[in-house]
């Protein structure tokens, strides 16, 4: 290691050279794998049917519904920001909250604000933009491979946060201008990501903007897929209902955490760095 100065380099007695030894850099999210996905649209699906769920149950209204989710999301990411690893419990956790507080945001702006779905659409996405440009103005990349210190990991789930807002809204302004209902709706999201994929792997489509393209319409993929399975069958969907859904859903999200946590599969190998030893 060489330290460079004004004057001249100063480089290190073999001692210290000798004292250096390598640390491992845990990357703080899982591998993209196919429970990757299946989980992600789940925990979407959560998220839209335990937002609407609390909203009408809990008798605390769109804003202190609002509130209280926030601040059990901002409890959690401060765990997941504490761990030292990718830890399947808190992140999927984490995910499965910022879904929920993604679908109320874009309900208080559209509810309680009388903004427009077109408008919300817009300022998520302008917002989505910016975080990726100061996050690749900082790191010179978006890989999420490589989530590995505290100022990457903030712009991650910045990223992630509005990527479920711009979903929310995108998702929401598509059903109501086409009115395409819940089935047709999932199997048009389900194609889009259909073609992204061929895309990434038939015309090598840029891996980190395929990976970040599919994470925003997995969101009105799973808001559609969830809404059709729990309303009403005289509006479109099977008549599951919320709850049944919302349970369904979540016992198939702790049986996919569980094994990962036993298998570690989606864990990234760390990559290690050279560091003087304290």
């Amino acid at each position: 290691m060489t330290y460079e100065t004004s004057e001249s380099p100063v480089v290190p007695e073999a001692g210290q050279a000798a004292a250096c030894r390598h640390r491992p850099h845990w990357n703080k999210v899982p591998e993209v794998t196919v429970h990757f996905w299946v989980i992600k649209v789940l925990c979407t699906t959560v998220g839209e049917t335990a937002a609407h769920l609390l909203n009408e149950k809990a008798g605390l209204g769109l804003t202190g519904v609002s509130l209280l989710m926030t601040a059990l999301l901002a409890a959690v990411l401060v765990v997941q920001f504490r761990t030292k690893g990718y830890r399947p419990g808190v992140y999927w956790l984490a995910v499965a909250l910022i879904s929920v507080v993604g679908t109320l945001v874009g309900d208080n702006l559209t509810g309680n604000m009388g903004a427009a779905l077109d408008t919300t659409t817009a300022v998520f996405a302008i917002a989505l933009v910016i975080v990726f440009a100061l996050w690749y103005r900082t790191e010179r990349t978006l890989s999420i491979r490589h989530i590995d210190t505290t100022r990457r990991e903030a712009f991650y789930w910045l990223a992630v946060l509005f990527t479920f807002a711009l979903g929310t809204s995108a998702g929401d302004l598509v059903a109501e201008k086409i009115d395409l209902g819940y089935w047709v709706s999932t199997v048009l999201f389900a194609a889009a990501l259909a073609a992204i994929a061929l895309s990434r792997f038939s015309l090598d489509l840029n891996a980190v903007w395929s990976f970040w393209i599919a994470y925003i319409l997995t969101r009105p993929l799973g808001a559609s897929a969830g809404d059709y399975l729990s309303q009403p069958t005289g509006d479109g969907g099977l008549g599951l209902g919320i709850v049944v859904t919302s349970a369904l859903f979540l016992a198939v999200i702790l049986t996919l955490v569980v094994y990962l946590s036993v298998t570690r599969k989606d864990v990234t190998e760390p990559e290690r760095a050279a560091v003087p030893v304290a």
